[in-house]
């Protein structure tokens, strides 16, 4: 029989360890659990030296822990060190906490764990426009393993709002504009994350973000509140968390800093509670993001004092604040306070913290509190890594536009003018890790490297972003300065080189300054000088092949009509250069697929294809769809679509088949997409809705059977009641290559 108590013995269950160690607990330290705090003022790498230029060694950092954490911490944030370090701060909580409790350590993995030393993979919008969801989970494998081998145990992501105002900066955080891929998407991102068991050396805590209507702020706005109604909601937006926490089994969620109709999330009981909570079966923990409950009180003027937003968001369902400007003493304080009073039930905290113990009794953290501290030399940025960046980045090119220049020929051009801002740099988008210890190829370097014969000029032309910025994340409380690259402009070099070439390859498009938190915009122009350069070039009658590197849906119909082909590439993280070659000279067939419907200009937004019918969708100035339309991608190859067969299986299940053949020279990858029109339903439905779609990949002449089994949730609606039902009648099904490219329909009566 042992001796131990029954939260230190791994014999008993995560649950009953919880109820244990948690009974054993002052208030004190019960608060002190549901609070997230950064650690780079205890300790800060200066990587490639692997040392820290804060390292908690002296008197000095001990004494300053011991003051700002007396009662012990949940979560310490932001720390990007060797494991060394973080073992030493590890062993100070432990040592310093009356039970031994260790401290969950948190970072920022967008696409790659933050700090100076990961894989930096392509954006997740990239990962969506490969239509292929095992290359999110094959993604989320990388960023577990990388990020727990330098002794991490969670990530604030993914980023799962569908993103539909393209204003908004943080659009290249997501998986676009539609319900259903972004679903898809995020299943397997968070399943990548965690696989099944956080125990593991090599798999972290996954925390969705940003719950859960983030992706449609007013105005296209950080932060700016969503107006939306409740069978919106329902339909387009939580059904992505749903699914990350039902069937994903993610453990956590970064509640939103906005409102909904007034309902501002952090403290709304029907979010956090009915839904989150009871519905959707949250196993974990919700946090604040960074600064939310501060802004309970000065900017949503809900709460008169700090204390009072506390009791606000708790009351209604609010687990942990996650690295709120509120002390740690504060948080306490206040909470005890709360309960003392009466005004917090302190089951309310027990209930949270209970929530936090258990995760960390799932990690195994008790007993395996330390990480190896020589393991992640042989993990990070290891060869299979880079290896799946470059094949991630290689599936989401996107062929726009092709009058047959693509693929590129290497004996007919001898001389090829590599012009752009982005055509000697590498875009890796926000949330990336620091490269400080190695040189990325730029598109120029690979290209030089594989067209040896040719001579190649390049020059920027002209910059991106015109100077310092200085954004918002949300309000005027956080302003953050950041410096714009250093550029030159240069055009007259430009179209020197330009017109003494036999073709123009342009490379411009966005850069974290354009895109990105906080980075919101009110024309999706490309910036600065890039569109007067491309009119310029095209002046010479040179040939244009134009590389749109970007974050955000841009639109770009001029550049368009100048170009003889065009070209999306979503920020391809440290290997996009590489991939974007090979699929200039023709090594990859590109087969990405649009997650966002690119507006034909500016103004003519939204342009998402899934909008409710009812405006005509024309203005003075033309027609307002898109110019390129959500699910467009095209090929160096051709697809035909034959022998539909829709058969019943249930009262609201269906069987679809086609075949599809691939009738050109080459082999390739198409996308098939199933749409589905409800003809007769009691409220207003889209005109076509995505349900479901496949990659595959055929030879030359090869045709192949694809095969889809749609249930009761492609078909339903929630009705007048608010009820989900399927309702009798018939239903279009649409077999498409975009939605608005159509092959193939039929018709089932439901």
């Amino acid at each position: 029989m042992s001796l131990l108590p029954i939260y230190k013995n791994p014999e008993y269950s995560p649950e009953e360890r919880a109820e244990d160690l948690l009974s054993r607990m002052t208030l004190r330290e019960k608060a002190a659990q549901l609070d997230m705090k950064f650690g780079s003022q205890y300790a800060t790498e200066v990587h490639p030296d692997d040392h820290c230029s804060v390292t908690p060694t002296t008197d000095y950092y001990w004494d300053k822990l011991r003051e700002d954490f007396p009662d012990g911490l949940g979560y310490l944030h932001d720390n990007y060190c060797v494991p060394a370090v973080m073992n030493k701060l590890q062993r100070f909580f432990i040592e310093n906490s009356r039970l031994g409790i260790p401290v969950i350590f948190t970072g920022e993995a967008l696409h790659g764990i933050a700090g100076t030393r990961a894989t930096v993979l392509p954006i997740p919008t990239a990962w969506a426009a490969t239509f292929e969801p095992g290359y999110a989970y094959e993604a989320g494998r990388v960023i577990a393993a990388e990020t727990r081998s330098l002794g991490i145990f969670e990530i604030l992501a993914p980023n799962l709002d569908v993103a539909r105002d393209p204003r908004w900066g943080r659009t290249e955080e997501t998986f676009g504009e539609d319900t259903c891929l972004s679903t898809k998407m995020a299943v397997n991102i968070v399943k990548g994350h965690q696989n099944g068991d956080i125990s593991a050396k090599d798999s972290v805590i996954s925390e969705p973000k940003h719950y859960c209507v983030h992706g449609i702020p007013e105005g296209g706005v950080n932060c700016g509140t969503a107006r939306a109604g409740t069978r919106e909601i329902e339909s387009c937006y939580l059904p992505v968390f749903e699914a990350a926490i039902k069937e994903g089994g993610a453990k956590d969620v970064m509640v939103s800093y906005n409102s909904i109709d007034g309902d501002l999330l952090m403290t709304s009981n029907h979010y956090l509670k009915t839904v989150l909570k009871e519905r959707f079966g949250l196993p974990g923990i919700c946090r604040s993001d960074w600064g939310g409950l501060r802004r309970v009180h000065y900017l949503h003027k809900m709460a008169k004092s700090p204390k009072d937003a506390i009791y606000l968001s708790k009351k209604n369902g609010l687990d942990c604040q996650g690295g709120d400007e509120y002390p740690d003493k504060l948080w306490v304080d206040s909470l005890e306070e709360l309960v003392n009073e009466g005004k917090l039930d302190v089951e309310n905290i027990n209930e949270s913290c209970r929530r936090v113990l258990k995760l960390k009794f799932e990690l195994g953290l008790f007993e395996n509190p330390y990480t190896d501290e020589n393991a992640y030399k042989e993990v990070v940025n290891c060869k299979a890594h880079l290896d799946k960046a470059l094949e991630i980045a290689q599936k989401s090119v996107i062929l726009l536009k092709n009058d047959g220049i693509l693929p590129l020929k290497a004996e007919k051009y001898k001389k090829i003018a590599l012009i752009g801002p982005s055509s000697d740099k590498v875009r890796l988008g926000g949330y990336s890790a620091k490269i400080v210890d190695r040189k990325l190829d730029t598109i120029y370097d690979v290209l030089k490297a594989e067209l040896p014969e040719a001579e190649i000029l390049q020059s920027d032309g002209c910059g991106i972003s015109d100077g310092d910025f200085q954004f918002a994340l949300g309000d005027q409380h956080h302003l953050m300065g950041i410096k714009a690259e250093e550029q030159s402009e240069n055009i007259a070099e430009a179209l020197e080189y330009a017109s003494e070439s036999d073709l123009i390859i342009f490379c411009g498009g966005d850069d974290t300054i354009s895109s990105g938190e906080g980075r919101d915009r009110c024309e999706l122009t490309l910036c600065g000088k890039q569109g007067e350069l491309l009119k310029k070039l095209s002046e010479t009658g040179k040939p244009i092949v134009f590389v749109m590197i970007h974050g955000k849906p841009l639109a770009i119909k001029e550049e368009s009509d100048l170009s003889n082909a065009v070209l999306s590439c979503w920020f391809g993280g440290e290997k996009g250069p590489q991939a974007i070659a090979d699929v200039l000279l023709g090594r990859v067939n590109p087969a990405g697929r649009l997650p966002f419907s690119l507006p034909r200009r500016s103004t003519m937004i939204p342009c998402y294809y899934s909008m409710l019918p009812g405006a005509s969708n024309e203005y003075y100035e033309g027609k307002g769809d898109a110019l390129y339309p959500f699910g467009f991608g095209l090929s160096y190859t051709d697809f035909e679509y034959s022998d539909l067969v829709i058969t019943k299986t249930g009262d609201t299940d269906v069987n679809i088949k086609l075949k599809v053949k691939n009738t050109g020279a080459v082999a390739g990858d198409e996308v098939v997409q199933i749409y589905v029109e409800d003809c007769e339903s009691s409220v207003v439905t889209p005109l076509k809705l995505l349900k479901d779609f496949k990659r595959i990949t055929l030879d030359a002449g090869e045709t192949k059977e694809v095969e889809f089994n749609l249930d009761y949730k492609a078909f339903r609606l929630m009705n007048q009641a608010y009820e989900w039902v399927v309702e009798e009648g018939k239903f279009n099904i649409f077999a498409a290559s975009s939605s608005r490219d159509i092959r193939l329909s039929g018709e089932v009566t439901l």
